[in-house]
């Protein structure tokens, strides 16, 4: 052997290892009613050093690195994933909630933190932005988990402020570390690079997006599989051109991605797959890094007041922020609650909690173990109950259905014609309706039908049902004509 690979080899063997246990705990998370990113956590730190794999890991820095990669493409997923349909109605809601909402959970936090971890004023600020921001990943994620229909707006709003509030937490985390290493540092340039950061981010973001979007259309690559390789490029050159400039990134990403899930471009539905999976799979990776890092020990040294600083996280700060924030929405005050508590924490506010670390600022180790703790009991608490609560408060709505249309369409990139999914309603006023009889537009088909588990072939004597699901191909207006008459009342 000229190179010794056996320590890579080992390492690749491990992580392939780890990757196949969590998809498989995955599997018996779902059916024991348990978040698959709980038990990714769980692994982590039973392959670590304090656990049974034994897998000596304390890297900081590059586990800032991975989950800083990680969570720019899980936005770009959830921006992907984004109805601007749905989430204009909740615009100014969510960026509340991700602003004024941040902050009073970072006020709250703060003072328990400074009460109960007996710790400075500044270090206890700087744990409350650490865990103040909701985690897009733990959103996105149990929400698919439990299929969970959720009553008027709720989805689409925790969707759009988990997405959004990181940049508001991340430039929050920064100034305080700065702050906590050098007290005397003015406060006023702080509050401009914060705000600079966010305009930048959303700015960047809006127009890098309908740029990725004409370089989508028109690059013309040889291979399909290259149009992967373009958009993670385009994640990483989104993120990498804003924060040089000093705005957010993450921002920035999410921003650009929803203008591209609003978009007409070529290969989308497979691209949009293919991210799902990618996100999926940093998502597996960040956690049991985050996993592998901690000390279980450590963790019992602060359980007690961590534990108490969790309650009122979960019982107080979250609940504050919501209902302040939301106070000018006519939301109904179930629909606020049930916000409130899917106020989910995952991985974001562990990586946040590395800065202070990597920073060496004094009792940051503290404020890590703390952050850990706090993600543990969002998880498992809320992440667990989020059926239960939901029927509680009477905002549950019909489980989403987890089915996909088995027709792909590639757009030329002229954007004449689409391929879109259309459920009908139990109130449609086209149901009991044969096809023929309803008189659509030529331009506009029906090119197949779903029928509960059963995909049928349409034609004009076919009778509509409530919850067909028709897939349609036209160009837009014709598209819209159709939702127009088949989600029509009854009279």
């Amino acid at each position: 052997m000229l190179l010794n690979t056996e320590p890579n080899t080992l390492a690749i063997l491990v992580g392939g290892t780890l990757l196949l246990l969590s998809l498989f705990a995955s599997k018996l998370g779902g059916r024991l009613g348990l978040p698959g990113l709980l038990l990714f956590l769980i692994i982590g730190m039973l392959a670590g050093s304090e656990g049974p794999g034994g897998i000596g890991f304390d890297d900081y820095a590059l586990t800032q690195f991975v989950g800083t990669v990680a969570l720019a493409f899980i936005l770009f997923n959830g921006g992907l994933e984004t109805s601007w349909r749905t989430t204009r109605p909740v615009l100014w809601a969510g960026i509340s909630l991700a602003t004024l909402g941040v902050l009073i959970t970072t006020s709250i936090v703060g003072t328990a933190a400074h009460y109960l971890l007996g710790v400075p004023w500044v270090l206890a600020l700087l744990l409350g932005a650490v865990v103040a921001p909701t985690d897009a990943s733990a959103v996105f994620s149990v929400l698919k988990e439990h299929a969970l229909g959720l009553k008027g707006q709720i989805r689409p709003l925790l969707e759009f402020e988990s997405g959004i509030n990181d940049p508001t937490a991340v430039a929050l985390v920064i100034g305080l570390t700065e702050l906590a290493k050098h007290p005397n540092l003015p406060l006023l340039p702080l509050l401009g690079s914060f705000v600079q950061e966010l305009g930048l981010g959303g700015l960047l973001g809006f127009g890098l997006g309908h740029l990725g979007v004409r370089l989508l259309n028109r690059v013309n690559l040889p291979l399909d599989g290259l149009y992967y390789v373009l958009t993670a490029a385009l994640v990483a050159v989104i993120y990498g051109l804003t924060a040089l400039v000093h705005g957010s990134g993450f921002l920035a990403v999410y921003v650009a991605a929803v203008v591209l899930g609003n978009s007409d471009f070529i290969h989308k539905r497979t691209l949009r797959l293919f991210h799902e999976g990618l996100s999926y799979l940093f998502e597996v990776v960040m956690f049991l890094l985050l996993g592998l890092l901690v000390f279980p020990d450590e963790l019992l040294k602060v359980a007690l007041p961590a534990l108490l600083v969790s309650l009122v996280l979960v019982v107080i700060a979250r609940p504050v922020a919501v209902f302040v924030g939301l106070a000018a929405t006519r939301m109904p005050v179930a629909h606020k609650a049930m916000v409130a508590w899917v106020g989910l924490r995952g991985a974001v506010p562990i990586i946040l909690a590395t800065f202070p670390v990597l920073a060496k600022v004094e009792g940051a180790q503290t404020i890590f173990n703390v952050a850990f703790f706090l993600v543990l009991v969002s998880i498992l608490v809320q992440g667990t109950s989020l059926p239960l609560v939901a029927r509680l408060l009477n905002v549950k709505a019909p489980p989403v259905s987890p089915h996909t249309m088995p027709l792909e369409y590639t757009p030329t990139g002229a954007g004449k014609n689409d391929l879109a999914e259309l459920t009908l309603p139990p109130d449609s006023a086209v149901v009991g309706q044969r096809i023929v009889d309803l008189h659509l537009p030529p331009e506009a088909l029906i090119v197949l039908l779903r029928r509960g588990d059963e995909y049928l072939i349409p034609r004009g004597n076919t009778r509509l049902q409530a919850g067909d699901v028709l897939q349609l191909l036209g160009g837009k207006p014709f598209l819209d004509e159709v939702r127009k008459r088949t989600l029509r009342q009854e009279a």
